[in-house]
Order: C-alpha cells, then sequence, then structure tokens
C-alpha cells in the first residue's frame, strides 16, 4: 500500500475533465511534496492556477507527444497518473493518425520516461471503448493498455509497476453527450442515432476515488474495473430532455450498441471484489491471486455488458447527479 503523504505526483493530461478534479483531489486530500499538473493548455492551466494557493503545485506545458520535455517534468516523481489522451470517436476516424501519435507513441512515451526518471509507480485510464474496439479511438486505448501491462515484465528491471483503470462515460466531463442534449432541447427535438443504446455511467467524483485508491494498492499488470451502473439512452433522454420530440439519426461509424467492460475472452482472468473487477495479466495465477486477496474468480463465461440491467443507473439518482454537477 503506497501512502501518498509526501509524494510528488505527476499527472499528465491535468487540465481535462478527469485531470482536474483528480488534481484538487490530490490537492485536498493529501499532503503531497510536489503535485505537477503537465498539459498542453497554457489557458487552462491559467484558469486551474486560482485553485491552488501554495508552491507545492508546479504546471508545466508539454505534450506527451515530447518524451524530452516529459521527462524535464518527471524528474523526482514518485507515482503517475496518466490521463493525457485524444478521445472523441468520430473526430479519432477522420483524424486516426493524430491518435496514433497521443494515444499510442504519447504512452509509450510515459512509460519509457517512468522508467528513466525512476518512478515508482504509473496508472493509465481507459476506456469501455477499448474493448473488442470498433472504432479507431478504441483501439489505441486497447494498444496503450497493452503498452502498460506488457511494460510490467519488458521493463522489470526497473522495479517499477504499472496499471490501468478501465472506466465508462463520466458524466460531467467535456465532450459528454449530456451537454450536447441539453442543447439540441431548447429547440424541442433531440436526436439519437439507436434506441436500443445503453451506456455505463460514472461520476467524475467516483472514477478519481477509484483511480487514486488503485493507485495505492496495485501490484502492476492490473486492469481495474469499477463496478458501475447502467442506463440506456432512451432514459437519459426521458431524464435530460422530457418532453421533446426524439429523431432517430442511425449509427455513427465506430459506435457499439452497447458497450462491454470486461469480454468474455479476459474472464478466465478476472476476478472480482465487492466494488470492482480486477483483470490479471497472463501470466498470474488467478486461484491463488484470489486465496491471497479474498477475491472471488468470476465464471468462465463472463461478460461485462452495459445491456445488463443488474444495475440500473435510475432516472431519478442521474437526476441528483446532473443537479449536483450543475450540468
Amino acid at each position: 500500500m503506497m501512502d501518498l503523504n509526501g509524494k510528488t505526483i505527476l499527472v499528465t493530461g491535468g487540465t481535462g475533465s478527469f485531470g482536474q478534479r483528480c488534481c484538487q483531489a490530490l490537492y485536498r486530500r493529501y499532503d503531497l511534496k510536489k503535485l505537477i499538473i503537465f498539459s498542453r493548455d497554457e489557458s487552462k492551466q491559467f484558469k486551474m492556477m486560482s485553485h491552488f494557493n501554495n508552491g507545492r503545485v508546479r504546471f508545466v506545458i508539454g505534450d506527451v507527444r515530447d518524451g524530452r520535455r516529459l521527462l524535464e517534468a518527471a524528474h523526482g516523481v514518485d507515482a503517475i497518473i496518466h490521463a493525457a489522451a485524444l478521445k472523441q470517436v468520430p473526430q479519432a476516424e477522420y483524424n486516426p493518425f493524430e491518435y496514433v501519435k497521443t494515444n499510442i507513441l504519447g504512452t509509450q512515451n510515459v512509460i519509457e520516461v517512468a522508467c528513466e526518471a525512476g518512478v515508482d509507480r504509473v496508472i493509465t485510464t481507459s476506456t469501455d471503448k477499448a474493448v473488442n474496439p470498433l472504432n479507431h479511438y478504441g483501439a489505441t486505448k486497447l494498444c496503450a493498455d497493452k503498452l502498460f501491462i506488457a511494460a510490467n515484465y519488458y521493463m522489470s528491471e526497473y522495479n517499477i509497476r504499472f496499471a490501468c483503470v478501465r472506466m465508462g462515460n463520466l458524466i460531467g466531463s467535456r465532450g459528454s453527450v449530456i451537454p450536447v442534449i441539453r442543447e439540441m432541447s431548447k429547440s424541442g427535438k433531440v436526436t439519437i442515432t439507436d434506441p436500443r443504446m445503453s451506456r455505463f455511467w460514472l461520476t467524475l467524483d467516483q472514477s478519481v476515488d477509484f483511480v487514486l485508491a488503485r493507485l495505492q494498492d496495485m501490484q502492476g499488470g492490473e486492469i481495474f474495473v469499477p463496478r458501475t451502473p447502467t442506463m440506456k439512452l432512451t432514459e437519459l433522454l426521458e431524464t435530460v430532455a422530457p418532453g421533446c420530440e426524439v429523431e432517430v439519426t442511425g449509427i455513427r461509424p465506430g459506435e457499439k450498441i452497447d458497450e462491454i467492460l470486461i469480454s468474455r475472452h479476459e474472464a478466465r482472468q478476472t476476478v472480482k471484489f465487492k466494488d470492482y473487477y480486477v483483470v490479471l495479466p497472463d501470466y498470474t495465477n488467478v486461484v491463488e491471486y484470489a486465496r491471497k486477496t479474498g477475491s472471488e474468480p468470476v465464471a468462465d463465461d463472463f461478460e461485462y455488458t452495459s445491456n445488463d440491467d443488474s444495475y440500473p443507473l435510475k432516472k431519478e439518482e442521474m437526476q441528483r447527479i446532473l443537479e449536483r454537477e450543475k450540468i
């Protein structure tokens, strides 16, 4: 268990929706030696500065594509939270090379820099779209995840741990469908690509809590998956845009009807805790891991999909979240 107090933490993508909330939580909860917020957006960094009023917070302008700049920022760092990524599904289909440069090559830079700088552990945020990917964005995130997991054994001489956190849609994040629906509803008409669609929904605070907890207890090589409520998009429309006319436009390139957080192919390496799952690397003995940790191996045919209604997000709860987040 890693105690974050007294540590130096670097957050890539620190001015993104998740990154900002994560940095705020680190700043409030822990007595850090230093918090380094790394991103390429100087305007967002300037706005964030008003939330931090001591010399232990350092803002660094840089891009994960630039390994040299990243190395300059990583000296003396104990842990990295890698949240920098390009994330828009339609944009990825039309700008594929740019997504490779950031999501894959940028992740490779994070791994190599972490080893060179002597970082103790690194955790990255991933997405349900990396599971059985149909779109270019998901494919780049799948590759990034595999780089992270493989780094635990091909970089083993550096005595560093790498792990992933795989999550669904983050309520309140920039680019979320919810503000788009809100804006469309002003006209009295909203569009939906397919009424059968379902998605996983997690608040930004829940995602931050989960990532920070797993950063502290990770052993290396895990893909952590929080138990996440699901909601159909038709129910989301009823919550966000009640009474509006609904037009079905058809599925866009790269979209799925349902999302998957754990595939059936991963089930043989997956264990379940009370509130989350862990997909273990192939070299881990699942039975032995479960015995030591008090977890439980899942069934061989297990699959964690958003059309599973055993843990639904009720419309009333979604409304409370939207009011709390001021969305």
